[in-house]
């Protein structure tokens, strides 16, 4: 167990999105001195109710990132370019792994105690015989989109850094979020909220892991007090069907079910979509045959390092959807 020294600040990278905002109110609910680093761009919507201390700067500012860091005892790190749609896919590079690797170097500098990162469960392999454990290796490298080995990368480089340098980091391999307090909102968010509202009418044959993320904030404060260095843990709760999943968000909302269509039918009109697109010069669309693989690539995930180590323990899938369709409609969600 990690002695945390409640009294020192913490840093919060990434405190706009999803998980970083979470993360924040988790910590503010503890009382714990918060500090966060937006860029002069980002949102605080999430968190401007909040007492924190905001630091201006940019991940690929070292220097920004040095100021920010300073005095502080741990860094939950949730900077994320998601743009998994890009045609150019350097972006995600420097954003996800440069932006990382600045990030570690000056952690280390400082002499953070602890340095929770934000990955991913696109960075775990494929197990067709059983569940995913944290234990099976990355098996997909010639299926996975840019986006995923950007990510594959910078958890790699985590994982790097604290075996050779010392870094007390340790990864969290995060599940699909959803629940309340999502103000941007997020693409599967908004996919929620358009069916709970009876605005779409259909989903993809496919299955996948979820997470509320408020439990996913939690399993980031009890891995900075319980987490081991060096290690991964599966953050994902329950594996649900989409036709699942949605008649639930339907029924939440008093929208009829949902229609759904086959795989093989969604990944042709994806290909057409996209050929489309680069016959006519576009770019950047999220149309594609990508997306359609990975809205079924990932299996059961295997949770129980998580549970057994960091003590977590996770919400009902049905109770997260019923928390999130609540807050989209008192707050007029788009």
């Amino acid at each position: 167990m990690q002695a945390i020294n409640p009294d020192k600040p913490v840093l919060v990278a990434g405190a706009s999105g999803f998980v970083g905002s979470h993360t924040v109110q988790a910590l503010v609910a503890q009382g714990r001195r918060v500090r966060v680093l937006l860029r002069k761009s980002s949102s605080r919507k999430a968190i401007a109710h909040l007492p924190v201390e905001v630091f201006t700067g940019d991940v690929l500012n070292p220097e920004s990132l040095r100021i920010a860091m300073q005095g502080c005892e741990t860094v939950f790190y949730s900077v994320v370019d998601p743009r998994f749609w890009l045609t150019d896919s350097a972006p995600l590079y420097r954003n996800n792994v440069d932006g990382l690797i600045n990030a570690m170097d000056v952690a280390l500098e400082c002499r953070i105690k602890r340095f929770v990162f934000t990955s991913t469960m696109g960075t775990l392999g494929f197990n067709p015989n059983g569940p995913v454990t944290e234990a099976t290796p990355f098996n997909w490298h010639s299926k996975a989109p840019p986006y995923i080995l950007a990510r594959l990368l910078a958890e790699h480089s985590l994982l790097q850094y604290c075996d050779k340098k010392g870094l007390p980091g340790i990864a969290l391999c995060i599940a699909n979020t959803y629940g309340p307090v999502d103000h941007q909102p997020t693409p599967h968010g908004k996919m929620l909220w358009d069916v709970a509202r009876g605005h779409v009418r259909f989903t993809i044959q496919a299955s996948a892991p979820t997470v509320d993320i408020r439990d996913v904030a939690q399993a980031a404060l009890a891995a900075e007090r319980l987490g081991r260095a060096g290690e991964r843990y599966i953050i994902a709760n329950e594996f649900i069907r989409n036709r699942d999943f949605y008649n639930l968000a339907a029924a939440a909302g008093g929208s009829k079910p949902v229609m759904v269509v086959p795989r093989s039918v969604a990944y042709v009109v994806a290909w057409i979509a996209e050929n489309i697109m680069k016959l006519t010069g576009r770019k950047d669309y999220l149309i594609s045959t990508d997306s359609v693989f990975l809205s079924n690539a990932f299996q059961q995930l295997d949770n129980s390092k998580a549970r057994r180590e960091l003590q977590w323990n996770p919400r009902p899938i049905r109770e997260t959807i019923k928390d999130a369709v609540q807050w989209y409609a008192n707050n007029n969600a788009g």
